[in-house]
């Protein structure tokens, strides 16, 4: 196959799933995903004879380059925390209070607000994209072993901040259910020191 045939064979392939990547990540603003994809695949073209056997991975990388151009000094980047990790946990574009408001998974998406911008990719690209830890490496620039490291670490990051959520908000729990009883027992007092004199 040709590289021309190549290039040709990814775009077909693999257009939509870039156009998803890029969407997720711009807060699914059409026309810039318009824009950024079309640079994905311009870049993509000029560097057809790099492309690999299985050119999503690499695609991912030449798209995250571009919208890395796209988002610098707009301050967009942070917008796209609404939509971290495990984007199921949002109901009706807002984010449950707590785990016990819906189900434990509501943690996710502060937790990982939490977390360094280059955790959040790791995390977004092996659940959003699903990808393997072969071609997480093949994204990000690095070997197998790099990319399993930096994964397992943005895991580990993100359990300790849901950790320390859940404890914060025991705690808070705590502090008002502590105040709730104080309350209702000088309500109780009060009540009996008026009927003693009733």
């Amino acid at each position: 196959m040709s590289t021309d045939d190549a290039f040709d064979a990814a775009y077909r392939e693999h257009y939509w799933a870039v156009s998803r990547f890029v969407a997720r990540r711009l807060d699914d603003q059409a026309w810039e995903v318009e824009e950024v994809v079309a640079e994905v695949f311009a870049v993509a073209w000029r560097r057809r004879t790099e492309l690999p056997e299985s050119p999503l991975p690499w695609l991912y990388g030449v798209a995250r380059h571009c919208l890395a151009n796209t988002v610098r000094g707009k301050g967009r980047y942070r917008r796209l925390l609404a939509k971290l990790g495990h984007h199921e946990v949002t109901r009706d574009g807002r984010t449950v209070a707590s785990p016990d408001a819906e189900r434990p998974g509501s943690w996710v998406l502060e937790a990982l607000a939490r977390l360094a911008e280059a955790d959040q990719e790791v995390l977004r690209l092996t659940t959003w994209e699903e990808l393997t830890v072969e071609e997480l490496g093949t994204v990000l620039g690095c070997g197998r072993s790099a990319a399993a490291m930096r994964l397992h670490r943005a895991r580990r990051r993100l359990r300790e901040q849901i950790e320390t959520l859940r404890r914060d908000d025991r705690v808070s729990v705590g502090c008002t259910s502590g105040k709730g009883d104080k309350a209702h027992s000088a309500g109780r007092a009060d009540k009996a020191h008026k009927d003693g004199h009733a």
